[in-house]
């Protein structure tokens, strides 16, 4: 059974359809387009994602040690919700900004928005812990509008949002989810793909999309300096056997690298990190139209959000950052592609002009960028790449 549930020309389509209509890969690369249209194809009819089975995992995933969440106390120190307020979390993950919320609180209302149903089980646990506190949510960034109007709550009528991006620690704990390349499991990578079986999966990309379409992903999502070498290595060898594996993946990146660099590269606490970290990224980031989604997100914070309401967004890598940044900043991101939050290339008197400019809809909290404290770093490795930003809605 493939990954996405669907057959292997459905399974071309769709991956055809998520390019053409993905703005962003689309200014990246023209020259993929050319490729699309000779594209010929097609889908190694072993290629498979085993079956993750049930995503329901609320009652094994709750009897573990509770995850300390990033940048904690930095987010409800800006945030500042008051007694009876109504807060918007739009990425519930395993709850821990939400219990916090709730503990330090009374009387708050928290609408707990994911589009994992993973993450829902354990929110629908502690609504019942928390009656009538806790609304669960299952869906994107994109329906979350939607989802709100069907519950009769009118934009401008909530009091704070915090968004955290990324991929969630829950997920990267679950070896059969195939987020992580330090777990051997299938390479599905998707955030819900229990809610929509015909998308297409990592496993799909890899073993579906030709060398210079992967290589453009890699350099869009990963900001892999290396990408060509790696989409020629997963093209050859995926013509001996389909890759479905995150450790077969793994090694087929490390494989197109000399041994002694395989873990050359270091992280901000001077760790190894393997060679491909970052394609594991720009994968999880294609499957899940992560970036799209996030200005979706924000959009819709925007909208949901009243005048004096509070806005916090933790992100996890440069590409969402510079998004986040850009977006606060009053940037039009309606064509959002990657050279919407590249850095800028202009001349010396014009990056100070744009510096200058100031949204209609955001007053910064705090002008510079907000990143963990050593100690917290060195407790949660897995939080030192993120960088808060809050603002205040105008």
């Amino acid at each position: 059974m493939q990954c996405s549930g669907a057959t292997p020309s459905e399974t071309i389509m769709t991956l055809h359809l998520s390019v053409r209509f993905n703005p962003m890969l689309r200014k990246t690369n023209l020259a993929v387009w050319r490729l699309w249209r000779s594209w010929k194809l097609n889908l190694h009819s072993s290629t498979v994602c085993a079956s993750s089975g049930s995503l329901d995992k609320s009652e094994e995933l709750s009897e573990k040690p509770p995850h300390t969440p990033v940048m904690l106390k930095e987010m409800l120190h800006y945030l500042d919700i008051q007694p009876g307020q109504v807060v918007l979390d739009m990425t519930f993950g395993g709850g821990g900004h939400t219990k916090a919320i709730l503990n330090m609180v009374p009387e708050v209302t928290v609408l707990a928005l994911d589009r994992d149903p993973t993450a829902i089980s354990l929110a629908q646990q502690l609504a019942k812990e928390h009656f009538g506190r806790v609304k669960p949510l299952l869906g994107r960034f994109s329906e979350l509008e939607a989802l709100l109007s069907n519950m009769s709550i009118k934009p401008g009528s909530i009091d704070a949002v915090l968004l955290d991006a990324g991929c969630s620690s829950m997920q990267m704990d679950q070896a059969e989810r195939g987020f992580a390349l330090s777990k051997d499991g299938p390479l599905d990578m998707r955030m819900d793909g229990e809610r929509y079986p015909d998308m297409p999966c990592a496993a799909d990309v890899v073993n579906t999309l030709d060398q210079q379409a992967l290589a453009s992903i890699l350099t869009a999502y990963g900001e892999e300096r290396n990408a060509r070498k790696i989409a020629s290595a997963i093209v050859e060898a995926r013509r001996l056997d389909p890759i479905t594996r995150t450790h077969q993946l793994a090694s087929v990146v490390a494989g197109s690298f000399p041994a002694g660099v395989i873990y050359a590269r270091k992280d901000r606490l001077h760790r190894s990190s393997h060679v491909a970290t970052k394609t594991f990224q720009a994968l999880r980031i294609f499957v899940n139209d992560e970036l799209n989604e996030l200005h979706e997100g924000l959009r819709a914070a925007q909208a949901t959000l009243r005048p004096g309401g509070r806005l916090c967004v933790l992100t996890f890598h440069s590409l969402e950052d510079r998004l986040v940044k850009r977006f606060l900043q009053g940037d039009d991101l309606s064509n959002l592609d990657q050279y919407s939050f590249s850095p800028r290339k202009q001349g010396p008197g014009k990056e100070k002009l744009v510096g200058k400019r100031e949204s209609v809809y955001w007053l910064p909290l705090r002008k510079k960028v907000i990143t963990p404290e050593k100690e917290d770093v060195k407790e949660n490795p897995r939080g030192r790449s993120a960088k808060l930003r809050a603002a205040l809605r105008r």
